[in-house]
């Protein structure tokens, strides 16, 4: 699994992200569109390493972090402890296409790109399917996406080369604008105790998604779009924008 492979990196590769910033954000969507007061319990789907996560159980949310990737999430709850939130937050194994709750969640969040990873209709409808069942009536599903300028501007057919501590990564990417997928092979060296490195190698994908075809999956799986913005001052996003914030909410019979 490709997460499990880059976890080691996965933070420093992502270090310009301002977290608290996105959680502001997160929260000024929340004040103007949450019609309940204020939530409790929120669910950070794919969570990695936990940064949106803790970050969002330090303002008082009870959160629930869900990942695939085993390493990811271990990282996550060693962070969560050295924060003072290891009893804070609820963290689970599972697939982001096919997870179990234990009751609803107020707002569900989804950061970093994780739904262009559902690279079929059919597992993006999956997730959406989900996330509505345990949303409760009128909560809300904030989350963001890669788009075209990301792609075809950054991810493109480049290669790029990260280096953290003992660990070296080299990421090629291969993007077909007619399939709107984009391929990235990943090779990890990793320098043992003895000098020498250990190789490993895995690829992943993500599915470029247009606005048109998130908001009918939105509202095919009982969503009402909210927005889409492509930053953080609510400035409406296009299909070009390289990221694109999204928040719907959940309507219910």
């Amino acid at each position: 699994m490709m997460y499990d492979l880059i976890a080691p990196i996965y933070d420093a590769v992502n270090g310009e992200l301002d977290y608290s910033a996105w959680a502001d954000f997160i929260e000024r969507i929340i004040e103007r569109e949450y019609r309940m007061g204020r939530p409790e319990l929120v669910l950070d789907l794919a969570s990695g390493t936990g940064r949106m996560t803790i970050e969002l159980a330090r303002r008082g949310y009870d959160m629930t972090g869900i990942d695939i990737s085993p390493e990811m999430l271990e990282r996550a709850r060693r962070s969560a402890e050295r924060a003072g939130l290891g009893d804070k937050i609820l963290w689970l194994c599972q697939d982001m296409t096919d997870f179990e709750l234990y009751g609803t969640v107020d707002v569900a969040v989804s950061c970093l790109d994780s739904i262009n990873h559902l690279t079929e209709p059919r597992e993006l409808r999956a997730c959406l399917s989900l996330v509505h069942n345990y949303l409760i009536p009128n909560g809300l599903f904030i989350f963001d996406v890669n788009g075209r300028g990301k792609f075809e501007r950054i991810y493109a057919d480049r290669a790029y080369v990260s280096e953290e501590g003992n660990s070296f990564c080299v990421w090629q990417n291969d993007y077909s604008q007619r399939s709107r997928l984009c391929d990235f092979y990943i090779t990890l060296f990793e320098r043992g105790s003895d000098g020498s490195y250990r190789r490993s190698e895995d690829m992943d994908t993500e599915r470029m998604y247009t606005l048109r075809s998130l908001r009918r999956a939105l509202s095919d799986c009982g969503f009402e779009f909210i927005g889409a913005y492509s930053d953080f001052d609510f400035t409406p996003a296009t299909d070009d924008a390289e990221r694109i914030y999204i928040a719907a909410r959940c309507i219910k019979n």
